[in-house]
């Protein structure tokens, strides 16, 4: 399992619903690392996607704790447990956590691997992502070069986790 977020110089990722960085370049990324993969993610921010409807061409995987949560297109689980269950019958390469942070922090100790974009901006936050670097474990591997787009620098960076926990 592994896990994609674009991440703010103090690891921000949100404020209020909303994220805080949208860049063209990433968000292509984004669909090209995801599609054809089964994505994890939270109700709060299946409802930040277009029409708040899953992702098309991705098996969605939505944790929720509302039990009479039904999405179409979506399977909602109302458990950690309950969600892992499902993990675990499918493949672990084909698992993408893409948030949000209450997801992120549940997951993140089964990822082996976090495929971060650094994004040089420090704007207001109140939702984050653990900070990588302080985490024991977790070393990041790759660190692409900087990049500009509309004025807005970022480069993408690969984390891994020595020994992630097993499904």
């Amino acid at each position: 399992m592994e896990c994609i977020v674009n991440v703010t110089e103090d690891w921000g990722i949100g404020l209020g619903d909303r994220l805080l960085v949208s860049l063209k370049p990433d968000l292509q990324r984004f669909r090209e690392l995801t599609t054809g993969k089964t994505v994890l993610l939270g109700r709060k921010t299946l409802a930040t996607f277009p029409g708040g409807r899953p992702l098309a061409g991705r098996r969605n995987l939505v944790l929720s704790t509302n039990p009479d949560l039904e999405i179409a297109g979506a399977e909602v689980f109302h458990s950690l447990p309950a969600l892992l269950a499902r993990c675990r019958q499918l493949a672990p390469e084909e698992l993408m956590v893409i948030g949000g942070q209450q997801v992120y922090e549940q997951l993140l100790p089964y990822c082996a691997r976090a495929q971060v974009t650094r994004t040089r901006l420090r704007p207001p936050a109140d939702r984050f992502f653990p900070d990588l670097d302080a985490l024991p474990g977790w070393r990041r591997t790759e660190a692409g070069p900087w990049q500009t787009w509309e004025g807005t620098a970022f480069r993408y960076e690969t984390y891994v986790q020595d020994r992630p926990r097993p499904l």
